[in-house]
């Protein structure tokens, strides 16, 4: 079972998941690059090997292209390679470690939201400089404001 609730499109006019798509197929539906597939292939990202034809083409299907989302998304919360190979090793190794899976979820989620609650402090400081910056503006006397010069002779 992958943990993936988003529709991947299938164009009935090309083969689809089931029957197997080239990597660059893949690429193109995942929204990663052909070297980033086999990047998660390559450092142990995925749970199945993936597919090959009788030429040794990669061929990936459904649940291919699901876990390379789901890894995807990890990385873009920024999870680190380590963890997701660290999942992908729990998930491939089947039932009976679901608590360890979760510990790592939970974990990652943790320092996810650590990241957004950094990011809303700074954004609140950014906020505060643009209000400072217009009211200053919109007043006339924008050229008061604080800009660091050095002393003369100062290198």
């Amino acid at each position: 079972m992958v943990e993936v609730n988003q529709q991947l499109e299938s164009s009935p006019a090309q083969p689809g998941p089931q029957a197997g798509l080239s990597i660059g197929e893949a690429a193109r539906r995942t929204g990663v690059s052909v070297h980033t597939l086999r990047y998660y292939e390559r450092v142990g990202l995925v749970v199945t090997p993936v597919d090959r034809t009788h030429g040794g083409r990669r061929r990936y299907h459904q649940l291919d292209l699901e876990w390379i989302t789901i890894c995807t998304r990890l990385r873009a919360t920024g999870m680190p390679i380590k963890g997701i190979r660290r999942y992908a090793e729990l998930v491939a190794a089947g039932r009976g470690n679901e608590v360890e899976r979760l510990d790592v979820l939970e974990s990652h989620r943790d320092q996810v939201l650590a990241d957004i609650a950094e990011l809303q402090e700074n954004l609140k400081l950014i906020n505060r400089k643009i209000d400072v910056y217009r009211g200053r503006l919109a007043a006339g006397d924008a050229d008061q404001l604080w800009a660091p010069h050095r002393p003369p002779g100062a290198h």
